[in-house]
């Protein structure tokens, strides 16, 4: 007898924090679409009061394009249907009991909630450090706490990302071996004690001196990345990220069922609800933005270096199949859903496709000029990139003063922003080179021991597919991925 996915999730309540993102947007679409039998789910949105989350859950949410099919699927009936399902939560990961202030409804939902999918995440590179804490780390310790409160609770999903790993080469296992032998070299791991503490202490220290909030800013973005680079993790995003993972699996009480999902570089839909829906800025797609207008002729990347990516419907697939086919009984596996073990992709194809298509489609200026591309120098290493660096920085003067002529401006404001504009691209070739430049493979044996149980046992299979081989990337970034960037990113 063959079991049903849409028949588990029938009649069940869910809490999903970061649904205002990419991924966690995605996820609620597709069980409102695919199961409308589901009970209730509830968004966690950080705002302070019900009126508010509500209307960030109304514009921010489901009055995107991305809801359009489910909107055509249920006609008149679509804003009843989803008052009777969606409850906008107003609250923050970043406190206890998720900051909600109603102790009845907190209650009620301790009840009757059996899922949660914690996929809240700051994951700017450079982030303040205690905001990157407060989210990607406490906030982990935050949903724990809550969950083991939560009576009827199946799964606790916690979405992490891969490149947790830090910069490792070769295979890349589905564990935290690695991380668990970093912790052990830490002098003390009372990370919760020593890290708090390090970031009051600085705040004091910056109220104390009245710095402004630019200074306040730039410290703590230079204090995570120091704290990042101290544990041997190249920014605060994946150390923060990461140690929320060692705190999930160190206070998690023996009975409470989770998994931790790790994707990489998460793309653009493949298929569901329709193909080429993305949101934001991606690595990727910021290349591309830069690359159309004619802004990035040179970048670092190792072309031969594998750009592990996934369409983000897959992901959200792997999430839900995960949670139904563990559910009750899976404590801490983890999942590499990504491309880069089984159809891997290098930049040097992403970066040819590239070319192709803004050679065929090149993108319009204000002017009605469409911008000539060229295919983008690379440097293989930091070495080369700081040389070609330090050449443009003693560019001759003549420059900028023909530049401070042309344009009225005083020659040291000039130089001024020249200057600014090198630290900055200095400093953000720094946060990406890790990924850039990244020379390892995700295995994903626990991932396709998931999809084979799931081939073998479900019947809505095919309706849940998280398999990178049958992406044909050629196909996939020509004709799905730049036009979608374009039309719902780019051109809005």
């Amino acid at each position: 007898m063959e079991l049903s996915i849409l028949g588990y999730l029938h009649n069940k309540t869910i809490l999903i924090t970061g649904a205002t993102g990419f991924l966690g947007m995605v996820l609620v679409e597709k069980i409102l679409r695919v199961q409308p039998n589901v009970k209730r789910l509830y968004l966690l949105l950080r705002a302070p009061d019900a009126k508010s989350a509500t209307y960030r859950m109304n514009n921010e949410i489901l009055g995107k394009e991305l809801f359009k099919v489910l909107r055509e699927t249920r006609g008149e009936d679509f804003d009843s249907f989803v008052s009777q399902k969606v409850i906008a939560l107003p609250g923050d990961i970043g406190f206890e009991n998720l900051g909600m202030k109603d102790v009845v409804l907190m209650e009620n939902m301790c009840n009757e909630i059996q899922i949660i999918v914690n996929s809240a995440a700051n994951t700017k590179f450079d982030e303040r450090y205690d905001i990157s804490l407060s989210i990607n780390t406490f906030g982990v310790l935050h949903m724990l706490s809550f969950a083991n409160k939560c009576l009827k609770l199946e799964m606790l999903l916690h979405v992490s990302t891969a490149y947790v790993c830090d910069e490792k080469v070769g295979l890349i296992l589905e564990d935290s071996t690695s991380m668990s032998k970093r912790v052990k070299k830490m002098p003390r791991f009372d990370f919760e004690v020593v890290e708090k503490s390090l970031v009051n202490e600085k705040l004091n220290e910056l109220n104390t001196q009245d710095a402004s909030k630019e200074v306040i800013t730039n410290t703590l973005k230079d204090l995570g990345i120091e704290r990042a680079k101290l544990h041997g993790w190249p920014n605060p995003y994946v150390f923060t990220k990461a140690m929320g993972e060692v705190l999930l699996s160190h206070h998690s009480k023996n009975n409470l069922p989770f998994d931790i999902l790790r994707p990489p570089i998460i793309s653009s839909t493949y298929s569901e609800p329709f193909p080429g829906w993305v949101q934001g800025y991606g690595t990727v797609d910021s290349v591309i933005a830069a690359y159309c207008k004619g802004k990035l002729t040179r970048l670092l990347i190792d072309p031969m270096t594998i750009g592990d990516m996934i369409p983000v419907d897959m992901v959200v697939n792997s999430i839900i199949v995960a949670i139904v086919v563990n559910a009750n009984k899976s404590s801490g596996i983890i999942y590499h859903v990504g491309s880069s073990l089984r159809n891997p992709i290098k930049f040097y194809d992403i970066l040819s496709f590239m070319f192709k298509y803004f050679t065929k489609f090149p993108w319009v200026n204000n002017d009605e000029k469409p911008i000539v591309v060229r295919k983008i120098s690379t440097f293989k290493t930091m070495a080369t990139f700081h040389m070609y660096m330090k050449i443009r920085h003693s560019l001759p003067l003549k420059g900028l003063k023909l530049v401070n002529k042309v344009s009225g401006q005083s020659f040291q404001d000039v130089y001024v922003k020249y200057n600014r504009k090198l630290r900055l691209a200095m400093r953000m070739a720094e946060l990406y080179r890790p990924y850039l430049l990244f020379k390892g493979i995700f295995d994903d044996n626990n991932t396709e021991e998931l999809r084979k149980i799931t081939k073998e046992g479900y019947i809505e299979a095919k309706d849940f597919n998280f398999d990178p081989t049958c992406i044909d990337w050629e196909d996939y970034i020509m004709n799905t991925h730049i036009p979608g960037f374009l039309k719902h990113v780019l051109i809005k």
